[in-house]
């Protein structure tokens, strides 16, 4: 039994982290945002949670190969994919802010010459969408990976192995910060 919630139970737990956050996230904003977003969706942001999506649901994945037992070890075959898929999650805010860039630009641009501040505001304020994409885009892609590096060790606390040094002694008496095997870089 014990076997069995390790190896298949949790890892299928932490997996389904990640999806359950986004949903929490995306409930959690207020009902005028929320809809004022749904409203002003932009190719742009089709792009942005399109890409943010993909890359999330291949995570998902290669996190639920992570945190499989292999041997006497995790799997560490989808640790370099799930690093490259969480860095790609750096540029989403990026691409948002270019959004939000090209909405300013075109509100301005557009905007009549004694443009009362209500109008200003109505044209400005869908700019913003992109931005909120890429916010959420970013976050939700962070979120795999390091689920996979807490699942790992709740799971290795629960199946009594031991735990990875977070530090180890040099030969010379120095300390050095461990490295995951999927980090050490081999000549």
């Amino acid at each position: 039994m014990r076997t069995f919630l390790i190896r298949t139970v949790l890892p299928l737990f932490f997996c389904a982290l990640p999806p359950l956050a986004a949903v929490l996230i995306a409930a959690a904003l207020p009902n005028e945002a929320r809809d004022f977003y749904i409203r002003h969706f932009t190719p742009l942001d089709s792009l942005i949670i399109g890409l943010g999506a993909f890359l999330f649901f291949f995570q998902t994945i290669f996190g639920w190969q992570a945190l499989r037992w292999r041997g006497t070890s995790f799997d560490e075959r989808p640790d370099k994919w799930l690093t490259h898929l969480a860095q790609a999650a750096e540029w989403f805010p990026l691409l948002g802010l270019i959004g939000t860039v090209a909405g300013i630009l075109q509100t301005f641009g557009t905007m009549p010459e004694n443009a009362k501040f209500d109008a200003i505001v109505r044209l400005y304020a869908p700019a913003l969408t992109a931005t909120g994409s890429g916010l959420f885009a970013a976050l939700v892609n962070i979120l795999p990976t390091w689920i996979v590096l807490v699942g790992r060790d709740l799971i290795r606390t629960l199946s009594g192995a031991a735990p990875v040094p977070a530090v180890v002694e040099l030969h010379d008496g120095h300390e050095a910060a461990a490295l995951p095997a999927s980090q050490v870089v081999r000549r």
